[in-house]
């Protein structure tokens, strides 16, 4: 359904059963999957490419321009994956000639206020509680929760199935499975809850414990815990997922929590 107050570009490609409240703006270049709802005064910027069955809140304003002065207009794109929810006032911003487009995977909710950059990718099943900020480049991995008013700094990695507390600065890279929290942003513990609840053994968790055990809180020098995981832990696709992250983290990983603490 077609509202006759909202303005819808004639070159727009509009799905099936997509529902265009009243005082929405859809621009030129942009493809709306079928059965999506987008609601009023929604503002949908050239270069949007928005899934099947999501709803776009009131006030969201959707690709728009990257806040980046080395933008020169370039056709670049926001993706956003099926079933994702973006509720009031989110701002996505398009990519740049770096990556070409900034990536929002499916099945997941933005709340309220969420800021995501350009050129970053955000993955599937993510939640984004109110007021999260992405700036540029920054990478979220599948089944990751980021509390409100998390503020992530640009080239940031944050690994699968790890969680962020509320008001968390970051700058290093998250490695999977954990639980962040704190001030500077330092591990508090593995995400048992949240591997539970997607369907992770207890004896998979166990040994996501005792590879983080070692790496952040029995041995204090990162090498040699690296060197102890590797040597005398067995071998598990936890640990050559932990270990890949940890070895290949560009802006090195966040500190374990403090003595005492």
């Amino acid at each position: 359904m077609h509202h006759p107050l909202a303005v819808v570009h004639p070159n727009a490609v509009i799905g099936n059963n997509v529902t265009i409240s009243p005082f929405v703006t859809i621009e030129d270049n942009v493809v709306i999957g079928e059965g999506s709802w987008i609601g009023p005064n929604a503002v949908i910027m050239s270069g949007a490419r928005i899934g099947k069955n999501c709803k776009i809140f009131p006030g969201a304003v959707i690709s728009s321009i990257p806040q980046d002065l080395k933008f020169k207009g370039e056709d670049t794109v926001l993706e956003i994956g099926d079933n994702t929810v973006v509720r009031e006032y989110c701002t996505l911003n398009r990519g740049t000639m770096a990556n070409k487009k900034t990536v929002i995977g499916a099945n997941c909710l933005l709340m309220s206020y969420v800021h995501i950059a350009h050129d970053c990718i955000v993955g599937d099943n993510c939640i984004l509680a109110n007021n999260a900020t992405l700036a540029g480049h920054v990478t979220v991995e599948d089944n990751v929760i980021l509390g409100g008013m998390v503020a992530i700094q640009q080239f940031t990695l944050i690994g699968t199935f790890s969680m962020l507390g509320g008001g968390v600065l970051l700058n290093k890279d998250v490695p999977p499975y954990v639980r962040v929290a704190r001030y500077p942003a330092s591990y508090i513990g593995v995400n048992v809850i949240g591997l539970k609840r997607r369907g992770f053994s207890a004896d998979a968790i166990s040994r996501i414990q005792d590879i983080y055990h070692r790496l952040f809180v029995s041995v204090q020098n990162r090498s040699e815990a690296v060197k102890l995981i590797q040597n005398e832990l067995p071998d598990s696709p936890e640990k050559r997922l932990i270990m890949g992250f940890v070895e290949n983290s560009q802006n090195g990983i966040i500190k374990g929590p403090k003595r005492g603490a």
